[in-house]
């Protein structure tokens, strides 16, 4: 059983920072893409970034420039750094992404989500 696990959420004033953090923990082999996803209220679920394996990343217009996500294989850790933030970045922020694990002598991928960390700019 895998579980991905998000951290460093909260109460931020605009023009502010926060660091996002997603452990998955399980029989982890290995990770493949990771992703760092948003739903503000009222609005759909929606990409904000993205990281392969081999460390290549690709931005939603919206953060581009102030987002930086990043990755340590070794923890099975992804993170989302957030700079410059503002008021539309308010959303709770899920991790994502596609985990292999051992078990019964073979390899399994699955897509697996955290269940999410309150992100709210406000002053």
């Amino acid at each position: 059983q895998v579980q991905l696990v998000e951290s460093g959420g909260g109460l931020v004033q605009p023009g502010g920072s926060l660091r996002l953090s997603c452990a998955a923990s399980g029989s982890i082999v290995s990770s493949n893409a990771m992703g760092w996803y948003r739903q503000a209220p009222g609005k759909q679920r929606e990409l904000a970034a993205m990281i392969t394996s081999g460390g290549s990343t690709s931005y939603s217009d919206s953060v581009k420039g102030r987002f930086t996500i990043s990755r340590d294989n070794a923890k099975n850790t992804v993170y989302l750094q957030m700079n410059s933030l503002k008021p539309e970045d308010t959303a709770v922020y899920y991790c994502n992404g596609e985990v292999i694990t051992r078990g019964n002598g073979a390899n399994y991928n699955a897509n697996y989500w955290g269940q999410g960390t309150q992100v709210t700019v406000s002053s």
